[in-house]
């Protein structure tokens, strides 16, 4: 009987994997569409609230990222995925009360489960793929699945823009103008419910791919058989995580670049409410933002490690960062729009290049190392709300929104470009 070569089993493992990014990537930005679309379903006073869909999103990678990383030790990268799988299903089928009852700390609830269910997902896929083969081209495997992930959260704003947000600014006007408080209800609770066939769907889908990847043949990735890299004599005589400083910088430069993502993704279409474009145009504007993205990832295939370093990519992209972010502040309208959605292309090769150089050196460290660079996602919970915080009217700051955009996005990406500079090496 033949057996798989490694190029064989890496193949199918990249398969498998590669349809794990692609779900991951269709429910992590449904949160663009979700933020305006529970801002007019559950009468949100502010995008302060709304954007407490980030916060319960992201805050759970905060309190599970060490968590799963001890799960994983208990029952093995492969039954992780899984079971990630199976508690983000949990997290969708918690939006069938959330819609009945149109409670908004119930729809937070869900998506927090959603987060735990992702935490776990995460911190079996990232180490599993910049592991799979040679360390120096990890970024081009983490790039491939992200093609994989970012498809994905193209096509999630439109279908779900499509079915729960059709017709959403005549939705808004009459909300507006409805006098009769039956009324008013009658059209919240029908706009409510159109979530709740769509997240039907997606729990039978996440339970049958639990069941795939339950029963597949993917190979196991041992801590005894985690790859030794530069300077690894170096990580056998550490005693902690703690005494890896490039791994601690990492953590705060991938909390830092997930925000930026989340705001250039999430907040594209808050932003261009702010500026006064209707619901039926903003609500597709996350897939922008992605579709430049996927560009960024195919320029990362073509170009890492060939012709320029993980480290030099990380580098330009927070250049260019700067430059969008700066653009974005000096102009208005859509043309602001068309800047924020290029911050899409700088932050493709981020999340690959952050990665594998903060999880570099780890040895034995490498579970632990990558539940805390998984706790770094919840930057996305927490710089968005900053955003909506300083741009809030009724707020203590209420300053605009382009310099409330501003604040939030030039500092990350300078410290990235330090982190890529000289963070990396120390």
């Amino acid at each position: 009987m033949q057996t798989n070569t490694p190029a064989t089993t890496n193949r199918y493992a990249l398969i498998i994997i590669g349809i794990l990014y692609f779900t991951l990537g269709f429910v992590t930005w449904l949160n663009g569409s979700l933020i305006q679309f529970l801002k007019l379903a559950c009468e949100l006073k502010n995008d302060t609230q709304a954007f407490f869909v980030t916060s319960a999103f992201y805050m759970a990678y905060f309190f599970l990222a060490v968590p799963s990383s001890f799960i994983l030790k208990k029952i093995s990268f492969k039954n992780g995925m899984a079971l990630g799988l199976l508690v983000i299903a949990v997290g969708c089928l918690l939006f069938i009360p959330a819609a009945n009852s149109r409670t908004f700390s119930l729809f937070l609830t869900a998506l927090f489960v959603q987060g735990m269910g992702l935490a776990i997902l995460q911190t079996a896929l990232n180490p599993y793929i910049s592991i799979i083969g040679p360390i120096e081209s990890a970024a081009t495997r983490i790039s491939i699945m992200g093609i994989c992930n970012k498809i994905a959260g193209m096509l999630s704003p439109l279908i779900i823009g499509a079915l729960v947000l059709k017709n959403a600014s005549a939705i808004e006007e009459q909300v507006k103008v409805a006098v009769d408080v039956a009324t008013k209800e009658t059209l919240l609770n029908e706009l409510a419910g159109r979530v709740i066939m769509p997240y039907i769907v997606m729990a039978i889908v996440l339970i049958l791919l639990a069941v795939m990847v339950s029963l597949s043949k993917l190979p196991e990735i041992k801590e005894a058989t985690e790859p030794v890299v530069d300077n690894d004599s170096i990580a056998v005589a550490k005693t902690s995580i703690f005494q890896f400083p490039h791994l601690l910088l990492g953590v705060l430069c991938l909390f830092l670049y997930v925000g930026v993502e989340v705001m250039a993704g999430d907040a594209i279409g808050t932003y261009g409410k702010a500026i006064g474009l209707p619901l039926d145009e903003t609500k597709y504007f996350t897939t922008f933002t992605l579709c430049a993205m996927l560009v960024g990832y195919v320029i990362g295939i073509f170009t890492i490690p060939k012709y320029i370093t993980q480290q030099k990519a990380l580098f330009i992209s927070a250049i260019t960062g700067v430059v969008f972010s700066l653009l974005v502040f000096l102009t208005s309208g859509y043309t602001s729009i068309i800047f924020i959605a290029l911050l899409g292309l700088s932050n493709a090769l981020m999340w690959p290049a952050i990665f594998p150089l903060a999880i570099a050196r780890l040895g034995r460290f490498t579970k632990i190392g990558a539940a805390f660079l998984i706790m770094g996602i919840a930057g996305g919970a927490v710089i968005p709300l900053v955003y909506a915080t300083l741009k809030d009217p009724a707020g203590s700051f209420h300053l605009s929104n382009a310099v409330s955009f501003l604040i939030c996005m030039l500092p990350c990406y300078l410290y990235i470009m330090y982190y890529a500079a000289k963070g990396y090496k120390k």
